[in-house]
């Protein structure tokens, strides 16, 4: 980690703008391996890292060429009263769908299929574009990279797999299959793979930012992350220059209110519903968490209520806890509350986890045999909540949380102008 105090106004230096408090700090060499951060909210401005953007290329052909088997191949068996029972990454979101829950099954499909093949496929589509000089082109990856990768929910799956399989062990025999493997090889990949991109690298490279002289205010762009002086378009990517994201107080808002609303047939309505031996047996959350601690699965319980119970409510709570500062121009505890947006952002795509269960086992447990399992409405609303919350993040801008009421009214004089 680089010295801090290194990273001070410089009138003749290259400089960087912190995303998450706005500050303009100047670049400074590191050697590899080290990183700079922010003095202002001590977040990462960017790190010196062995190796050229090519080696996200070879990461992400890897993770294409993994891609395949992860869809193609099971990754679990089951033999459920001597039938074997297979399931595929594919496989619960089309059962789902063959159930009548429709955006259940989309949203399944999305976070296991589509989000992946998007990714990889916008990292290569980035090099394409640096190769034919293409700004528009890459413009368009990086915009699917930037939106995207957050629902990358591999991770999450797989500890949905062994949830599941805890759930099941005492009716079935379970095997893993060669897709299992496949999902590990593949997360493990995309690990490295986001934590290396940075969209700034590929903007450098398809036309570096000039040397900069600190001769005024300077404006930031959201898309490129060039600094530039105050104007209505970036001069590198043509993007629509502001300072901050628009309406992101009110989207945000909405999108909170919405998601605690649904919180709360989510919490009361069954998430799934379990037939077995001719008694129909209803489990909500809290009723799901009971039976595992009554069957003495504690960590499983743990991990189900953190994830299903508290990672929700607490993320509706965080973030009406900053909208409400941000509209008071609450000048305290920045440093603190935007660590708890950045918190928040994180523990976000962890609420999926109990809508994996719901499509892992809903493909196990077939229909029509003694032990049946189909999802409730309240799985639904659960999910809808998911997705709002996930989008009540990105919707809010860090940068309101460090915006002090004097530099409110000086930046709308700026933007007047």
């Amino acid at each position: 980690m680089t010295d801090t105090s290194q990273l001070t106004a410089n009138r003749d230096s290259n400089h960087h703008c912190c995303k998450i408090c706005s500050l303009v700090v100047t670049e400074v060499p590191l050697e590899v391996g080290q990183g700079a951060y922010c003095p202002r909210c001590e977040q990462k401005l960017y790190q010196s890292r062995k190796g050229t953007i090519s080696v996200d290329l070879a990461l992400a052909l890897t993770c294409l060429i993994l891609f395949i088997p992860t869809q193609l191949f099971e990754f679990v068996h089951i033999r459920l009263f001597g039938v074997m029972i297979s399931s595929s990454l594919t496989s619960g979101a089309y059962d789902l769908f063959e159930g009548g829950f429709l955006a259940l099954s989309l949203l399944i499909f999305f976070c296991c299929s589509v989000v992946p093949f998007l990714v990889f496929s916008s990292v290569i589509l980035s090099h394409f574009a640096l190769k034919i000089r293409n700004r528009a082109l890459l413009k368009l990856s990086l915009f699917l990279l930037r939106n995207l990768k957050q629902w990358v929910t591999l991770d999450v799956f797989l500890v949905s797999v062994a949830i599941s399989c805890f759930k099941l062990k005492d009716y079935a025999d379970i095997y893993f299959g060669y897709g299992l493997i496949a999902i590990i090889l593949l997360q493990l990949m995309t690990f490295l793979l986001v934590i290396r991109l940075d969209s700034r690298n590929y903007w450098e490279a398809i036309k570096p930012s000039l040397e900069r002289q600190s001769t005024g205010t300077m404006l930031h762009c959201h898309t490129c992350h060039l600094l530039q002086p105050i104007k209505t378009k970036c001069d590198r990517c043509n993007s629509r220059l502001y300072w901050f994201k628009p309406y992101s107080v009110l989207k945000t808002w909405i999108c909170v209110i919405a998601a605690a609303i649904a919180l709360i047939p989510a919490n009361i309505l069954p998430i799934s519903i379990l037939l077995t031996n001719g008694k129909r047996l209803e489990d909500t959350i809290m009723s799901g968490i009971f039976s595992l601690i009554n069957s003495q699965m504690y960590g499983i319980a743990l991990i189900i209520f953190t994830a299903s119970i508290v990672v929700p409510v607490a993320k509706v709570a965080g973030l009406s806890y900053l909208l409400l500062n941000i509209q008071r121009g609450n000048d305290h505890e920045k440093r603190l509350r935007t660590k708890l947006y950045l918190t928040i952002k994180w523990i976000g795509r962890w609420s999926m986890m109990d809508l994996f269960v719901v499509a892992i086992m809903i493909t196990l447990v077939d229909r029509g045999q003694i032990l049946d399992f189909t999802p409730g409405y309240g799985a639904v609303a659960f999910g809808i909540a998911v997705v709002l919350t996930m989008i009540a993040t990105e919707s809010l801008d860090p940068k309101l949380i460090w915006l002090s009421p004097p530099e409110e009214k000086k930046r709308e004089l700026l933007t007047n102008e």
